[in-house]
C-alpha cells in the first residue's frame, strides 16, 4: 500500500479542514470520495493533470484522502482532505468547502458522488458551473441495485441530474442510456471518451514484470490476462470457462488481476477445473501496464461497461485485445471490431474462438497501439475544459 501519511498529503497540496487555503480561486474543483484503485479515479486524476498542464488551477477535493493513486498527484494540484467517511454524511463538508473556496467550476464522478455534489453546491448557493460525469451504463447499475441506498440513489438521479449544468458520459452508448434513464434533454448530456493514452504509460510498461509468468512476451507458453474488479459485471466466470476450452487445445495460462466480492466463487470454479495450475488470481496490481506490455493477449469479458479504460490501456501497451460487445464502449474503442475482436456477452464458445484466433494473429498489437493514441489525455482534457467553460 502506498504511503498515505499527513506528511505526504502536505507535500502534494493543501489539507483541509482546518488548513486555510492561500491560493487564488481555482478554475476547477474535482470532487471524489477517494483515490482507490479504480478506473474512474484513475481517469479523473489524469484529467486533473491534463488541466494543470493546460494552465488551469486545479483542486482535488477528497472526502477521504486515501487510495492507491494518492501519491501520483503532482505538486501543481492542490489536495484537500475533507476528513469525512461516507459521501452522504459529507454533504455538509463538501458544501462548506465550495462556499469557502468558490471555484469557477465543479466536476465530479460516480453517481452517488455526483448527487452529493449537486446537493452540496445548491446548499452553498454556488453560482459556477456544475458538471458531473457518468462512467457506466446507469440503467444496468440501477437494475442490479440491491440495497435500499442504491435504489434511492438511482431513483433520485433524474431529478438531481436535471439541476446540473451538464452531464458528461464516457461514451456515446452511456450518453444515450443516460438520456433515456434520467429523462434528460440531449443538449444537457455530452460524451467525451476517457483520457487514457499517455506516454508515461509506456514508461510504466517498461518496468519489472508483476508476475512470474510474464517475464517476457512470446514465451513458450502464451499468457492471457484480464484486469478488473472481481465482480458480477466483469463476468470472469465466462472468461475462465472459455480459457479452459482454449487450454484444452493448446498450452496457455490465464492471469486475472483484481480484487472483489466474487473471489471465493471464482476460486471455487478454478479449483474444479482441470487446469487450475494454469490460472492465477494474484489480486490488485499496482502497475498493470507492465503486465499488459508482456501479455500475449488481453481479454475484457464484461457484461456491461461505460468506457473500459483497461481496454485502451492494454492497446497502448501493445497487447492484442478481445472484448465482449457489451453496452457500452468496446464497440466504439475497437471501431466495430477493426482493432480487436468483439464477441457476444456471455458467449463462452465465441470467446474461446476469438481468443484462439487472436493468439495466432501476430500483427494485431501494432494496429491496436496506434488506435489507442486517439484516446489521449490532451484530447479529453480539451473537451472537458470546453464543457466546463474555464
Amino acid at each position: 500500500m502506498r504511503d498515505e501519511s499527513a506528511a505526504v498529503k502536505a507535500v502534494i497540496g493543501q489539507v483541509a479542514p482546518p488548513r486555510i487555503c492561500v491560493n487564488p480561486r481555482y478554475d476547477v474543483a474535482i470532487i471524489l470520495h477517494d483515490l482507490r484503485g479504480g478506473g474512474a479515479e484513475r481517469a479523473m486524476l489524469r484529467l486533473a493533470i491534463g488541466m494543470m498542464q493546460a494552465g488551469r488551477g486545479v483542486a482535488l477535493v477528497l472526502v477521504q484522502a486515501k487510495g492507491a493513486y494518492l501519491d501520483d498527484i503532482p505538486q501543481g494540484i492542490a489536495l484537500f482532505d475533507l476528513g469525512g467517511t461516507s459521501v452522504l454524511a459529507s454533504i455538509g463538508r463538501i458544501s462548506r468547502w465550495i462556499k469557502d473556496h468558490q471555484p469557477a467550476a465543479l466536476l465530479s464522478a460516480l453517481t452517488h458522488v455526483n448527487l452529493a455534489v449537486i446537493t452540496a453546491a445548491r446548499l452553498a448557493r454556488f453560482k459556477g458551473r456544475i458538471i458531473v460525469s457518468e462512467r457506466n451504463q446507469i440503467s444496468q447499475k440501477a437494475g442490479a441495485a440491491k440495497s435500499l441506498r442504491e435504489r434511492i440513489t438511482y431513483g433520485l438521479t433524474p431529478m438531481l441530474y436535471s439541476r446540473a449544468d451538464g452531464v458528461i458520459a464516457v461514451s456515446d452508448g452511456v450518453a444515450q442510456d443516460l438520456i433515456r434513464f434520467a429523462r434528460l434533454p440531449e443538449g444537457k448530456v455530452h460524451y467525451v471518451h476517457n483520457p487514457v493514452y499517455d506516454e508515461r504509460i509506456l514508461a510504466q510498461a517498461a518496468q519489472l514484470s508483476p508476475h512470474r509468468w510474464l517475464e517476457r512476451r512470446g514465451g513458450v507458453i502464451p499468457v492471457i490476462i484480464a484486469v478488473g474488479r472481481l465482480e458480477y459485471q466483469k463476468d470472469f466466470a465466462t472468461l475462465i470457462r472459455a480459457f479452459c476450452a482454449v487450454r484444452a487445445v493448446r498450452p496457455s495460462r490465464l492471469i486475472i488481476f483484481g480484487e472483489g466480492a466474487d473471489r471465493a466463487g471464482l476460486e471455487a470454479q478454478i479449483a474444479a477445473s482441470p487446469y487450475a495450475q494454469d490460472i492465477d488470481l494474484p489480486g490488485f496490481c499496482d502497475n498493470p501496464f507492465a503486465a499488459m506490455a508482456r501479455a500475449d493477449l488481453q481479454v475484457l469479458s464484461s457484461r456491461w461497461e461505460g468506457f473500459p479504460n483497461v481496454l485502451v490501456e492494454g492497446m497502448s501497451c501493445g497487447a492484442p485485445v478481445v472484448a465482449t460487445d457489451c453496452p457500452s464502449g468496446p464497440r466504439e474503442i475497437l471501431a466495430g471490431g477493426k482493432y480487436g475482436r468483439l464477441v457476444p456477452v456471455g458467449d463462452h464458445d465465441a470467446l474461446t474462438s476469438a481468443m484462439l484466433a487472436a493468439l495466432d494473429d501476430g500483427g494485431a498489437s501494432e494496429i491496436a497501439a496506434e488506435r489507442a493514441k486517439l484516446f489521449s489525455i490532451a484530447n479529453s482534457t480539451d473537451k472537458y475544459l470546453a464543457i466546463l467553460a474555464v
